[in-house]
């Protein structure tokens, strides 16, 4: 199990820093789209942790963070649904336009802000 936990907080940190490279570049959807799979890979290595199972084909943070028994923060859950949602939202050209259109610098930066202290919180309830 240890290794499959490794491999989905290897994962992570990579999107992570992916998210960071692309708001460098401006491309400030695929910061959304990152920092949501930067926490799913982590909530993800939380669940074979906590339950000693693969994790479930799923792109739901919360549905994540309730397999793994978290108590979560409004702030949190406020984070983790927006995050699902531009997960979804990212995947049809229509929506992924709409989110361009809606998404700037500012708001990029402040989800991988945010993003980086979930995932930091999360890491501590990894040990």
């Amino acid at each position: 199990m240890e290794k499959d936990i490794k491999y989905w907080v290897d994962l992570s940190a990579y999107d992570l820093r992916t998210a960071g490279a692309m708001l460098k570049t401006g491309r400030y959807v695929y910061v959304l789209f990152m920092c949501q799979q930067a926490v799913e890979k982590l909530l993800k290595a939380l669940v074979v942790k906590r339950t000693r199972t693969f994790p479930p084909k799923t792109h739901d943070l919360e549905r994540l963070a309730t397999i793994c028994i978290l108590t979560l923060t409004p702030a949190q859950i406020e984070l983790l649904r927006g995050l699902t949602a531009y997960y979804i939202e990212t995947r049809y050209p229509e929506d992924a336009r709409k989110i361009a259109r809606e998404t700037d610098r500012e708001k990029s930066r402040g989800y991988l802000r945010r993003t980086r202290e979930v995932m930091a919180w999360l890491r501590k309830e990894l040990v």
